[in-house]
This record gives structure tokens, C-alpha cells and sequence, in this order.
């Protein structure tokens, strides 16, 4: 145990010396990324901003769109390009096949090939986790923005039915609505429309951002309305009615999928428990032993 001990100490001061060494290759001063809360990102992100040129030229068209549209629905169009994500994926492989050299070195057997092809395999496989943590974050902001837009949507109806234009209400809403994604995401829509970007393509660029077949759906029909000269507050009214309704059915739907998520926990932790309880007895009587 000692001697796996001292082992990775000496593997964590090899890369502490290695970060001391290779990050002035990052630069002498380097943005941290949004949403950086672990210090693991904080640490790696001057050895991805390096990488990442280097990653771009293997990066096909394809992988760069997807990775684009994750990023942005992640929130993290700011700084992040795609070539950060497959510069982030080098370095997790880098990491974990790191192990490669230790098992070589320390296991002196005939279990060393098995050992460094185990952890090449370990590598590879951990290469999913940048594409996982980002799509996971993307997928955590949508639920914040859905849980946020029925109320965004109910101000702007009010604003619209009180007398003022759609712009304006917006505007309400993006200052008196609920911190969040979704308010961030309407306020720079509305800065686009100030620097005199049209109404429509702001909004769909803020559908585009979000990634909400709801918002998509609302800018489609805003854009219907404009079109054909239709009156706003009926149709916000119907959208809100709408997102509400959706809303009410996703609570019920994560409701019944509660016992069957508990099924698991009961079957193999608490019945076994419940059974050796009452069992117990039972069994010593049958068995006629004293205790």
C-alpha cells in the first residue's frame, strides 16, 4: 500500500513539474473559460488553448457543426470553439494513458503488455467525456430555460395586451423576468436588435442559441404574424397557454418515472435488509439454536 502511495505522489509531482514547465506555451495570460468551476478545467484549459490550432486541421466539417451547435447551446459560444472540445479530448487521453509508462515500469511481468493496452483502452474511452460534459451542460441549461420561459412569455403577453409593440414588451420582460439563461439569451437579442439587426433573424438566432423546439416554434409563429398582419396578444396568448400546458406534462411525466427510478435502490438494498430482518428469527427457531 506504501508503495502505491509513493507512487502517485511521485506521478502527481511529475505532473505538477510538467504544468510548471509547458504553461508558458499557452501564453502569459489566458482567458479562463465560462462555466470553469472545477479546478481540473482551470488547470488544463492553458494546455488546450495550446493544442487547439493543432486540432483544427483533423477536425472535419461535419464534427465542427455538431460540436458548434453543442457549444452554443451550451452557453459557452463566448469563448470555446471546437477545436477547443477536440483539444480537451487529446488531453483526457494524454491523462489517462499516462498510466501506460507507470504499469510498464512498475509491473515487471508478463502482464505489462495486458496492462498498457488495458490503459490505451482506457484512453480511448475516456476520449467521450469533453463531448458528454458539454452536451450534459447544454442539456442542463434548456431545462433551466424551459422552466424560465412560460413566465417570460406570460410578461410579454401582459405588455402586448397593455398597448405596447412586441420589441417593447420584450424589453419588460427581459428586465423584469428571472435571472437566467433564458433572459441572458433575450438580452442579447435585444442588443442585436439595437445595433440594427431585424426583429425576426434576432429571434431566430436566439432560437438557434437556445436549441428549444418552444422558442423555435414561438419565432415561427411570430414570424407568421408579421407576415400576415395578425394581432400579437391572442397568439402570445395560445403560446403561453401552450408552454404551460407542456410544462404540467413534463412535471407529471418525471412523477412516473420516480417509482420506477426507485425500483432499483428497493430491490437491492432495502428488501434484502427487510427480508434478513424478519427472516432471522424465523431461520433460528427452525434451526433450534440458542443465542
Amino acid at each position: 500500500m506504501f508503495f502505491w502511495i509513493s507512487c502517485a505522489a511521485a506521478g502527481l509531482s511529475f505532473c505538477a513539474l510538467v504544468w510548471v514547465v509547458s504553461r508558458p506555451v499557452a501564453g502569459p495570460k489566458v482567458a479562463t473559460p465560462e462555466h470553469a468551476n472545477g479546478l481540473l478545467l482551470k488547470l488544463v484549459w492553458p494546455w488546450t488553448v495550446a493544442l487547439a490550432p493543432f486540432c483544427g486541421p483533423f477536425m472535419s466539417w461535419r464534427a465542427r457543426e455538431h460540436l458548434s451547435r453543442r457549444i452554443q447551446v451550451a452557453g459557452l459560444a463566448s469563448i470555446w470553439l471546437p477545436e477547443h472540445v477536440a483539444a480537451l479530448q487529446c488531453l483526457v487521453f494524454l491523462l489517462v494513458g499516462i498510466a501506460v509508462p507507470t504499469f510498464i515500469l512498475v509491473t515487471d511481468d508478463a502482464n505489462s503488455i495486458q496492462n498498457a493496452v488495458i490503459c490505451v483502452i482506457a484512453g480511448l474511452g475516456s476520449m467521450w467525456w469533453p463531448r458528454r460534459w458539454v452536451h450534459e451542460l447544454g442539456r442542463r441549461r434548456q431545462v433551466l430555460m424551459l422552466r424560465e420561459f412560460p413566465f417570460l412569455l406570460d410578461m410579454t403577453t401582459l405588455c402586448v395586451e397593455a398597448g405596447l409593440n412586441l420589441q417593447g414588451a420584450l424589453q419588460q420582460a427581459a428586465l423584469h423576468g428571472p435571472e437566467g439563461p433564458l433572459r441572458a439569451e433575450l438580452r442579447h437579442s435585444l442588443a442585436e436588435m439595437r445595433t440594427g439587426m431585424p426583429r425576426i433573424q434576432a429571434l431566430n438566432d436566439m432560437a438557434t442559441r437556445t436549441g428549444l423546439p418552444a422558442v423555435r416554434s414561438l419565432v415561427t409563429a411570430l414570424m407568421q404574424a408579421d407576415q400576415l398582419g395578425m394581432s400579437l396578444g391572442p397568439l402570445l396568448r395560445s403560446q403561453s397557454e401552450q408552454r404551460r400546458a407542456e410544462r404540467f406534462l413534463r412535471a407529471e411525466k418525471l412523477a412516473l418515472e420516480a417509482p420506477v427510478k426507485m425500483l432499483f435502490p428497493m430491490v437491492f438494498c432495502i428488501f434484502p435488509c427487510t427480508f434478513l430482518i424478519i427472516g432471522f428469527p424465523i431461520a433460528v427457531k427452525l434451526m433450534g439454536t440458542d443465542f
